[in-house]
């Protein structure tokens, strides 16, 4: 067992520098000069020489006449140290101004994990015991057409009927503007604004894990041991649960284990049809703006959760399923 983590968390050693490296290549190879943008709204109140001293300086700041190589090694210098440079946008530590995104998206999605999660097994589960029954097939319906939905159009819709037609939710935003109350009073009207774009998240993530849910249920549901569980007299519960679920819980441990993770990233369309300050609009904007230390943090945090997410998904076969030994 220790052997085989070890070993993954060599290959993951591995993996985080080549693609630090691939990403870094690639990310200053995109067309546009950083230095360039950023003297860009004051090239009208300069002279040329002073414009053109400027922006020499600037880059030789910015470590920008460096070779690639030289420029990457700096980089990677900083990361292992726990120094991501500065934010060329925001003229900040870069772990700074990640900080306020990354717990918005936290937090938004933590409630819109469990929130799925709560609905989806169960859903599932009872879905597949009661196959091809009039609730069955109205389920599959409403996931179907759930699943194919785009996102923005379920935005659209939400915050056409419950924003503009009823009224009970304010069209975008995280809190209401210069609100004044007691901290409870604060963390509720947070929550207010947070229902719209948790029941859109909600619902796109419904479709697809219920399917996946009832699909292994189904399955599990039809093996042999099941049938044998319930010729020794074994109460349906107790078939449902301790013996089909059990063996169905393993090809849904990957999607849930992803899921998990997931609270650390964002939806850009959801955050940006809400007006939400999270981690996928946060990074998009960076890339919008040339702010590449930013993007490029951003990117590595997301490799190295994708990496952790593995291993620990490894990891969980051997927890679910007896028979699975991670040794190797």
């Amino acid at each position: 067992m220790w052997k085989y983590v070890v070993k993954r968390i060599l290959y993951m050693i591995f993996v985080f520098f080549l693609m630090s490296f691939v990403l870094f290549f690639l990310y200053n190879k995109i067309p546009g000069d950083p230095a360039r943008s950023q003297l860009e709204p004051l090239k009208a109140t300069l002279e040329p020489e002073e414009y053109q001293y400027r922006y020499e300086k600037l880059r030789e700041e910015m470590g920008l006449d460096d070779p690639i190589y030289i420029r990457y090694g700096k980089w990677m210098g900083g990361i292992l140290t726990g120094e991501f440079g500065d934010s060329y946008v925001y003229r900040r530590p870069v772990l700074e101004v990640v900080k306020t995104p990354l717990k918005n998206t936290i937090f938004i999605n933590i409630f819109a994990i469990a929130l799925a999660l709560g609905i989806t097994i169960p859903l599932g589960i009872k879905t597949a015991v009661k196959r091809n029954s009039t609730f069955d097939k109205v389920v599959q319906v409403l996931t179907i057409i759930g699943y194919s939905l785009p996102v923005f159009i379920i935005c659209l819709l939400f915050i056409y009927f419950f924003a503009v037609i009823l009224g009970w939710f304010p069209v975008s935003g995280m809190s209401t503007p210069n609100f004044q109350g007691t901290p409870m009073e604060a963390f509720l009207d947070r929550i207010w604004h947070m229902v719209l774009p948790l029941g859109v998240m909600t619902i796109g993530s419904l479709g697809g894990m219920t399917r996946y849910v009832r699909a292994a249920m189904t399955d599990a549901l039809h093996m042999d041991y099941v049938r044998t569980a319930r010729a020794k007299g074994l109460k349906e519960r107790v078939v449902i649960y301790s013996h089909a679920w059990r063996n169905a819980l393993l090809p849904v441990v990957t999607l849930v284990i992803g899921w998990i993770l997931s609270i650390f990233s964002g939806s850009l369309v959801v955050e940006s049809m809400f007006g939400w300050h999270g981690m996928g609009k946060f990074y998009i904007d960076a890339l919008n703006n040339q702010d590449y230390n930013v993007a490029l943090a951003i990117q590595m945090f997301y490799i190295v959760i994708s990496l952790i997410g593995y291993l620990l998904t490894d990891l969980s076969y051997g927890a679910v399923d007896p028979r699975v030994r991670v040794n190797e």
